[in-house]
């Protein structure tokens, strides 16, 4: 039997891994995008950057893609880095240290990962999005080194940072796996997998 074929619009491994693991209940078969297909983010939200991507992917592959655009708001920065996220500092040590600067010893750290999730069809066609959102807080010091924001946002409701969550607590808890979450039923409702 044939699967679908499901591409993953994004040339990062670990967010492909990640996703994948989301969504290994259904009967896909999941590929990344092409190396060579690199998409310039050029939208005004998280919504606008994952359509970019994922019909890029679809239009490329000729399959159903899924892409998304994440990233980190905190409250009291006006919801920045938010889209600009990947792009806050040269490096992920740099980006850690200008936030933590950002903040200074306000008490006032809520903030929160979200991440927009977008499916289009084999065409470029747009069929459905989602968004999820995980809460937390950022902590004055990096729970480990070497990390990424994930090292200094607290989930209380875990009672860890996200870098530390598990797979099973990411797709719970995590803005990913929520986005993933909301999107399963369309998936197979839309690729027929019913």
């Amino acid at each position: 039997m044939n699967l679908p074929v499901l591409t993953i619009a994004s040339g990062n491994q670990k967010k492909v891994s990640e996703i994948s693991e989301m969504l290994d209940v259904l009967s896909l078969k999941v590929n990344k995008q092409p190396e060579y297909l690199n998409v310039e983010e050029t939208g005004n939200t998280y919504f606008e950057n994952a359509l970019l991507k994922a019909k890029a992917a679809s239009l490329e592959t000729k399959t159903w893609a899924l892409a998304d655009d994440s990233g980190l708001e905190v409250d009291i920065l006006d919801g920045r880095p938010g889209i600009y996220s990947a792009r806050y500092a040269k490096n992920n040590a740099e980006k850690i240290k200008k936030l933590i600067k950002e903040l200074s010893d306000s008490p006032y750290r809520s903030a929160r990962f979200i991440s927009c999730m977008v499916l289009c069809d084999p065409s470029g066609n747009l069929v459905k999005d989602t968004t999820g959102i995980c809460w937390g807080e950022i902590l004055k010091n990096p729970k480990y080194p070497n990390g990424e924001f994930e090292s200094i946002f607290w989930v209380k409701e875990a009672n860890c940072v996200y870098g530390d969550l598990s797979q099973s607590q990411l797709s719970k808890l995590g803005s990913r796996g929520k986005a993933a979450k909301m999107m399963s039923p369309f998936l197979k409702k839309e690729i027929g997998l019913n």
